[in-house]
């Protein structure tokens, strides 16, 4: 498994420990959190 498949694969689980884990977060919160998560990966992806 190549680097960016194996960033895009923790960010997806990153992603669902969000999604479950704060099931009662408010809307705002899921975006930030999916900015932040999806800055992260671009910038491990540009690391890489």
């Amino acid at each position: 498994m190549n680097k960016h498949k194996k960033i895009f694969l923790a960010w997806l689980v990153l992603v669902f420990l969000w999604n479950f884990g704060y099931p009662g977060a408010e809307p705002i919160y899921d975006v930030v959190a999916a900015v932040v998560l999806s800055a992260g990966a671009t910038l491990l992806k540009k690391k890489a």
